[in-house]
């Protein structure tokens, strides 16, 4: 066994590359011929002073040596090693496997190439459940690139993080490539840059027939939108890209650039439309970009918060046939009258009122609720504290030899003050008392009187807003409650899947991947969706970790005969991962059983 450095020449830029190959001579009657047995590919690093120690080691892991294991072998050689013992193994494919005993020596057992499997078959079930790859074929992608594509979306479900994390996972710590008949070693990460190159070109088909495919699956109704957005930061000045701009970060990321990530999702959570924006996009200004991409029928409800329920965006509504649910931007509030209720799924009594505009054309509904009282009594409370610790300090240094007293610089600390306690300054009157001359503060006064109409006088009391007029309260809003599993999507697509930050200096690339990871959002909801209808309702932070726990291994054996027995096989899995298998309909053994003698 040895490795053989074979020279390719190009035929468009006559330039020259290198590939290589481990090579086996075997003698077939009386000639001897030279066998590849793996291709190792064109980035293959090995250094060739190395390359005898490794076919040595490679032939002690496949039992075709009997010398003793060196002491001094690189640990990038002994990885290497290992990781094309395993390709061996992968191989020979046995299914199903015959009944078959050999006498072993037990205590020759060794446990080799544990990878995790469980998120792996769960993601593949559920891009089969969509039918992403034939979609992909049907777009003229090539078999190679769609296996890319594939390990980019069950990546980012198993293993969020950048595609350079995502190409280190496949490599050392997955079974994925092995479920794919992929030959890592014989690619490069630059293979994964490209596949999603190409995916992201194909953002707008793609997106359209995989929730054509949700629908059909589940029977959705396409009559309800909600429409919102959220942004991740860049990790890096990102200078070559035009949609990196500065703006609200939700992540308070002041000191980075952003992208901005705009989603139109049905009812049940699925995304109908994503599209990426620059950062500094003002929410209220995307809506009828996003819903005419989206050819949203008309006569669609469309569920969105108070930035982006502008007054000129509800007039285009209205204008295009469009119904609405929103918050109301009215900074006024008013408690609801009456005692009718809805009651919440925890138990809550939600106080309702609904109130005719009928020159509008429109309904109020007035809520309270008990729980968002004391939320909001909280707030209020610690904020206006903290606006009186402010001026008490500002009033104590003026009495202090080197403390603050000229009132501009009074002034200047007190809007200060007023933007760090979030609207608590409205509730106080202050005055800055000076001296005749008006050059020293002498004194720093102020009463509280409580705005009518705001928070600290109304905590807990919101109001809705809609042109469904012959809705009643109830179904008002409990619709409008679907906008909170929206917020649930931001929050699982950023810590549950890796939205951010985004390292990528090119446009294209930090579009794909966010598309990537709203791809791996549609697969576990439909995963999710699919396992709330057998009552099994988990965040998928706590399914990935019970899936986490099934692995392949390979068993290598010594037989009675001197050969080396190798069996990779999944692990059993535990009961409760054996109910989510079941639950779906999955192998509980992803991968089959695979033998090999040496």
């Amino acid at each position: 066994m040895y490795i053989r450095r074979l020279i390719t020449r190009r035929t468009t830029a006559g330039e020259t590359y290198s590939s290589y190959r481990l090579v086996e001579s075997r003698r077939e009657g009386g000639r001897v011929r030279q066998v590849t047995l793996l291709n190792l590919g064109s980035h293959f690093d090995v250094p060739e002073t190395q390359w005898p120690l490794l076919c040595l080691r490679l032939s002690q892991l496949l039992g075709q040596q009997g010398v003793l294991v060196p002491t001094d072998v690189p640990e990038a050689v002994e990885t290497t090693a290992q990781a094309l013992a395993a390709r061996f193994v992968a191989r020979s494919l046995i299914e199903p496997m015959p009944a078959e005993f050999v006498e072993v020596d037990v205590a020759s057992l060794e446990l080799v190439q544990p990878r995790t499997v469980g998120v792996e078959q769960v993601g593949l079930y559920a891009l089969a459940q969509l039918q992403f790859d034939p979609l992909l074929q049907s777009l003229g992608i090539n078999t190679l690139t769609r296996s890319m594509i594939i390990a980019q979306v069950v990546g980012r479900m198993a293993a969020p993080g950048s595609e350079r994390a995502t190409w280190d996972w496949l490599n050392e710590r997955s079974a994925l490539a092995e479920l794919l008949d992929l030959t890592l070693p014989e690619r490069s990460i630059m293979r994964l840059y490209r596949a999603a190159d190409v995916l992201v070109k194909h953002q707008t088909v793609i997106e359209s027939r995989l929730f054509a495919r949700v629908q059909d699956l589940f029977d959705l109704s396409a009559t309800v939108s909600l429409f919102d957005l959220t942004n991740t930061y860049f990790e890096g000045a990102v200078a070559g890209n035009p949609k990196a701009k500065r703006g609200h970060s939700k992540e308070k990321r002041t000191d980075c650039p952003l992208l901005t990530l705009g989603l139109v999702l049905d009812s049940s959570g699925f995304v109908r439309r994503s599209r990426v924006l620059a950062g500094n996009a003002v929410e209220g200004r995307t809506l009828a970009g996003m819903l005419k991409d989206l050819d949203t029928p008309a006569g669609a409800l469309v569920v969105m918060d108070r930035g982006i329920a502008t007054e000129a965006n509800l007039a285009w509504l209205r204008e295009q046939g469009y119904r609405y649910l929103v918050v109301s931007r009215e900074r006024t509030r008013v408690a609801p009258a009456g005692d009718t209720t809805v009651t919440t799924a925890g138990g809550e009594a939600i106080r309702v009122e609904k109130v005719l505009d009928e020159a509008a054309g429109e309904v109020r509904l007035y809520c309270h609720s008990p729980g968002r009282e004391l939320k909001e009594i909280g707030i209020s409370q610690r904020f206006g504290e903290r606006f009186e610790r402010g001026l008490e300090k500002l009033a104590d240094g003026l009495t202090k030899p080197r403390g603050a007293k000229r009132p501009e610089l009074i002034h200047e600390r007190i809007g200060k003050l007023k933007q760090t306690c979030l609207g608590a300054a409205q509730h106080y009157a202050v005055t800055v008392d000076t001296n005749a001359e008006q050059s020293l503060v002498t004194a720093i006064r102020w009463q509280k009187t409580p705005m009518l109409g705001s928070m600290l006088t109304e905590p807990g009391v919101y109001c809705l807003r809609s042109n469904e007029t012959a809705w009643n309260e109830e179904r008002l809003w409990r619709t409008y409650m679907m906008l909170t599993d929206l917020e649930a999507v931001f929050r699982s697509l950023k810590s549950e899947l890796g939205l951010r930050p985004v390292y990528h200096a090119k446009e294209e690339r930090g579009d794909s991947h966010l598309f990537i990871t709203v791809l791996a959002y549609q697969c576990v909801q439909l995963v999710r969706h699919q396992l709330r209808a057998k009552g099994i309702d988990l965040s998928w932070r706590s399914l990935r970790d019970l899936l986490c726990m099934q692995q392949r291994v390979t068993a290598r054996f010594k037989q009675k005969n001197g050969r080396t027995l190798h069996v990779r096989k999944a692990t059993q899995p535990e009961p409760k991962l054996k109910s989510i298998y079941d639950a779906l309909g999955i192998d509980p053994l992803p991968g089959g059983m695979k033998k090999r003698v040496n």
